[in-house]
């Protein structure tokens, strides 16, 4: 009874609604203005490794506007909004893609920072995110008192970042870096669409027999990539395992590690084998002799091989001089 009354609600604004997701999914000069300056802003933070600016160019990213348009055209059945929206996601991705891969080719950096390579390894966990980001921005949408712009700055959150990875592992032929950022988007863009979907459904903006072949084709496009999704949670667990074990035996049982003090570690797992960066502070210079010696001893303990790589800072006492003795 109470869903009846939703959706008899929902009838009287379905035609607003409509033609507020039409014109959000349409291609304008607004629209690829946005692209554009919110992936070249996005590129430059990755670059820089500057969690800050892609922070602001996930707040201007457009991206998220036709999803909604997408979602609520295949749950209506209506081929004019989704066929709109559809063009203006594939659009703003490849032009993003492109104007990333041709600034990762100007720049030509020899090697990406974390924030590139933490977008390179999607998990369950990353799904969850883009679902309730999804669920946010389709309320936001059916209720006119939330801000539109609280679920666009959720969805750009997951969108606009890993499509500027793909189109920087392209431009260095990294192909495990761009299959894991695409698989990432695609994450993403499936747990959105799903949300805003189910969030569509049941605010009563659309009846379930008209929707159910929609979202039962969405839902199993996105029970596939459980699978793939559900590996690399398992992956990503074991090598923070791997991290602290590794961490723990070389700062307990080196003799190396008693002499500097170890700032931080980051880890590269996309290389074989693995590179983990060890930022230290030291009075005495590293040799690569203690290096090599370092990875033998960490690949009998670990039972697989690592390359470690020192980033040293070298700490030097300085002391007043002494006063000049008297003749």
């Amino acid at each position: 009874m109470k869903y009846q009354r939703l959706r008899k609600s929902a009838q009287r604004n379905i035609t607003q609604l409509r033609e507020g997701l039409l014109e959000e999914s349409t291609i304008d000069l607004n629209y690829m203005v946005l692209i554009v300056g919110s992936c070249a802003i996005a590129t430059f933070g990755l670059l820089t490794n500057s969690a800050a600016v892609i922070i602001g160019a996930m707040i201007i990213a457009p991206l998220m506007l036709p999803i909604r348009g997408l979602a609520f055209g295949a749950l209506e059945g209506d081929i004019l909004l989704f066929r709109q929206g559809l063009k203006s996601v594939i659009a703003g991705t490849v032009l993003a893609i492109v104007l990333a891969f041709l600034l990762g080719s100007f720049v030509g950096l020899p090697e990406f920072g974390s924030e590139v390579l933490s977008r390179s390894k999607p998990t369950l966990l990353d799904l969850g995110i883009a679902v309730s980001a999804g669920g946010i921005s389709g309320f936001a949408k059916v209720q006119p008192k939330i801000s539109g712009t609280l679920a666009g700055t959720a969805i750009a959150v997951a969108l606009m970042p890993p499509v500027c990875v793909i189109g920087l592992g392209l431009s260095q032929a990294n192909w495990s870096l761009s299959f894991g950022a695409a698989l990432l988007y695609m994450t993403n863009l499936l747990g959105i669409t799903l949300a805003c979907m189910l969030t569509f459904l049941v605010s009563g903006y659309t009846p379930l027999n008209r929707a159910r072949k929609a979202l039962t084709w969405t839902l199993v496009f996105t029970a596939i990539l459980l699978v793939p999704l559900g590996i690399s949670l398992v992956q990503l667990i074991k090598q923070a395992q791997l991290e602290v074990s590794l961490k723990q035996a070389l700062l307990k049982e080196t003799i190396t590690f008693q002499r500097v003090d170890l700032i931080k570690t980051e880890s590269n797992w996309l290389t074989n084998p693995p590179e983990v960066y060890l930022t230290v502070r030291a009075q005495e210079v590293l040799t690569p002799k203690q290096v090599l010696l370092l990875e033998e001893f960490v690949e009998q303990k670990m039972g697989q091989p690592f390359t470690l790589i020192f980033q040293v800072s070298q700490v030097k006492d300085v002391r007043r001089e002494s006063p000049a003795s008297p003749p």
